[in-house]
């Protein structure tokens, strides 16, 4: 019998099947890992297929091993493997690694087991008369503790020596056992069994959802209209018909509080993928899931891999978070995956965002994915009232600080009531960059084309791209002098001048840099929600999905940052910020307020935004992608192409430019722009990085798509990295 393998290589070369021998004595199966001989070593690999016979011309080696006691790859992901790589031109291997915990390779992590120690079953007294002479009072004190049933060794070993605990296993009086001992994530996590009631516009919501006939269903809700609740009850109704089920949300900061909910209503049938657990509870989650122990994944992006069977339902929260689209290698968009598997298992795909994405809510109105609306608060209140504040008119008054002088009153309003307030900023550090005075000189990364954050808390200047830290300056090494000016306030700035203002008021941050430790989410979340803190400055973390009930303050500060970013999707996201953080408000019996500070007042996204209107927004920006040839109405395809030789980067992209030219030609009515250029940031990392953008008609687009493939096929070299990415997030 002959195994097809696909060795743990990430090279295009060696991106093929190969065929290994399956040894008699081995029970090898299609999914299992193996170890098998490659070149001149030993490497892992994943059996794809097994056959009768090979095709191939040289002598076949065979496999050396299985490396796992059960099948690591099921039916259904060895499927999805083959979609994504037809549908993103991925390696194989690329795509199998998605599909196991990282710390499995290599043999990095293994099954964490408990030992116990019991009397050998049939064990006579004279026997043990015969064997344990009266002066071992230890042994025979072991053996009277397990006359009444099993104890756990390392219990046991701390009460009594190893030696006399070995001498009882040499004898056989006593035997030793193991099972699996599952790693918890979180496990001191408070649960909360908060069932309630649903409402009528929820419970219509519910059926309209399970009633409709198509895979993809969008549940479009304001903030605070039930959402979650229904996700539950679709989840619980999966369950009980003998299904599983995949919940997913954008942050990692949002699992915990998603799995605190569903702790308290599902127990221990829930299991959490996302990256910021350990090695080993990743790997013991995994395990739950694909041994059926736990039948609800929730996570972040990398969850919609989690190794279930008869999948039920699929959700995804916020689906127009740009964190469900990975932007590294393999690149794949979350909902492709999610709609394949959906497909493969008949599960229903639900979708839900009070902001959905152009392209996503187009679909729905055109009849493609189900549209099922909430346009009301579960607690029957308004949305809290929006106010725009003019920047503008405050500098021509005299205010030239962070706050404005009507927000900074009101916060101090709310703290002296007893109530919280959320301060958002979308940009971390004191400050973002720093210049000279006299000469002009900026502090700038010396990997990355970009200027470095001032961060005040430890003296230091970060690349946000790389991470390279650097000293804080104290004179400018360009000309000598001292007057260093700082650019855009950051969040340890907010707090900094927060805490000038309102010394009394606790105040919280929450971003990447608050944030590094696994438990930091935890922390700072649940101490603003048990009122440990007055105030919380955050970036698009604390933006959605948190219910804190005594928030009634929302203040958005330099709201204007994302809306002049040289991207098409500018607008969109400033709209969806702002509307998502403005629900924070107001979530419980007490009214909200949001005031957001801008220095376009009269700008159509912060209009629209003021009263909440998603769909008059919608049809604006829809109109405007329609007339300019955006997305949904065409497709962006972008070649990037990065290496640590910049001539060598550049003659691969003038060579990819002009294979591209002529497939512009041959489909010259299905391309809207083409252009070769270097790309916004330049370098990251030492490396120099150049691109091609095509927006093309989606109707030919597969097709042309099929044909640039083949041309970085044939424009492959060892130091350059290619890349094609469709509808990128990230345009820098």
């Amino acid at each position: 019998m002959i195994a097809k393998v696909i060795v743990d290589i990430s090279t295009s070369e060696i991106d093929n099947v190969f065929d290994y021998e399956i040894p008699s004595s081995l029970a090898v199966g299609v999914g299992d890992r193996v170890s098998v001989p490659f070149a001149n070593r030993v490497i892992e690999g994943f059996v794809i297929e097994k056959a009768e016979t090979s095709s191939s011309k040289y002598t076949l080696k065979s496999i050396i091993s299985r490396l796992d006691a059960f099948t690591a790859i099921t039916p259904e992901m060895i499927e999805l493997i083959g979609f994504m790589r037809e549908k993103y031109h991925v390696r194989f291997i690329d795509v199998l690694r998605l599909c196991i915990p990282s710390g499995m390779r290599g043999g990095k992590i293994k099954e964490s087991r408990k030992f116990y120690l019991s009397l050998r079953e049939g064990v006579s007294e004279e026997e043990i008369r015969r064997t344990v002479p009266k002066r071992a009072k230890s042994r025979l004190e072991i053996i009277e503790r397990l006359r009444n049933g099993s104890e756990e060794m390392k219990v046991l070993g701390t009460e009594y020596s190893a030696s006399a605990i070995k001498a009882l296993l040499d004898q056989g009086i006593i035997v030793k056992s193991s099972v699996s001992n599952y790693r918890k994530p979180y496990e001191k996590l408070d649960s909360h069994n908060g069932r309630v009631t649903l409402t009528k516009a929820q419970s219509d919501a519910l059926a309209q959802i399970k009633n409709d006939d198509r895979s993809v269903v969008l549940l479009h809700g304001v903030t605070g209209s039930g959402k979650t609740e229904i996700y539950m009850n679709l989840i619980e109704e999966t369950l009980d018909s003998g299904k599983s089920a995949i919940m997913l949300v954008p942050e990692i900061s949002l699992t915990p509080q998603m799995l605190r909910l569903f702790r308290g209503r599902f127990g221990d049938t829930v299991a959490m993928l996302h990256s910021g657990l350990t090695q080993g509870e990743k790997y013991d989650e995994w395990r739950r899931l694909l041994s059926g122990d736990a039948r609800i994944a929730v996570g972040a992006r990398s969850a919609v891999f989690a190794p279930l069977q008869n999948v039920g339902v699929i959700i995804i929260d916020e689906e127009h978070d740009a964190s469900y689209i990975s932007e590294t290698n393999p690149r794949y968009q979350t909902i492709d995956v999610a709609e394949f598997r959906g497909r493969y298992n008949g599960a229903k795909v639900v979708i839900g965002s009070a902001t959905p994405s152009i392209e996503t809510y187009k679909s729905a109105k055109d009849g493609v994915y189900g549209l099922v609306t909430l346009d009301k608060r579960v607690n029957a209140k308004e949305m809290p009232k929006l106010e725009i504040i003019d920047m503008s008119k405050e500098i021509m008054e005299g205010n030239i600080g962070i706050f404005s002088r009507k927000l900074k009153d009101k916060l101090t309003e709310t703290v002296n009531n007893g109530n919280q307030a959320i301060i958002f900023l979308n940009r971390r550090g004191y400050s973002s960059f720093v210049m000279c005075k006299k000469c002009g000189y900026v502090a700038k990364c010396e990997d990355c084309d970009v200027s470095l954050t001032y961060h005040i808390d430890d003296n230091m200047l970060k690349c946000h791209y790389c991470g390279r830290r650097y000293k804080m300056l104290t004179e400018c090494p360009e000309c000598g002098n001292t007057e260093l000016r700082h650019g855009k306030i950051g969040t340890e700035r907010v707090v900094n001048e927060i805490r000038e203002f309102l010394p009394d008021a606790t105040v919280l941050r929450m971003d990447n840099d608050t944030t590094a430790t696994k438990t930091a989410y935890l922390d700072i979340l649940g101490a603003f929600r048990s009122r440990e803190a007055d105030i919380l400055v955050g970036t698009q973390m604390i933006a959605k999905g948190h219910d804190f009930p005594n928030v009634t303050l929302v203040g958005i500060l330099d709201a204007d940052m994302s809306l002049y970013f040289s991207d098409y999707r500018s607008a969109e996201r400033t709209f969806q910020l702002v509307t998502q953080v403005a629900g924070r408000a107001g979530r419980s019996d007490k009214q909200g307020e949001v005031m957001l500070q801008t220095f376009s007042p009269k700008h159509y996204v912060f209009r629209y935004a003021e009263t909440y209107n998603y769909k008059g927004f919608f049809e604006k920006e829809n109109n405007t992608r329609e007339i300019t040839k955006f997305p949904p109405y065409t497709k962006i395809a972008r070649i990037l192409m990065t290496s640590l030789d910049e001539k060598a980067v550049v003659d691969t992209a003038k060579n990819i430019y002009t294979a591209v030219k002529e497939v512009a030609f041959e489909f010259k009515k299905d391309f809207v722009y083409l252009q070769a250029m270097k790309a916004p940031v330049k370098r990251i990392e030492n490396k120099f990085r150049y691109q091609i953008i095509m927006r093309l008609i989606p109707e030919r687009a597969d097709a042309i798509i099929g044909k640039i493939n083949g041309i970085l096929d044939d424009n492959i070299r060892k130091n350059v990295w290619t890349f094609l990415e469709i509808n990128p997030q990230n345009m820098n």
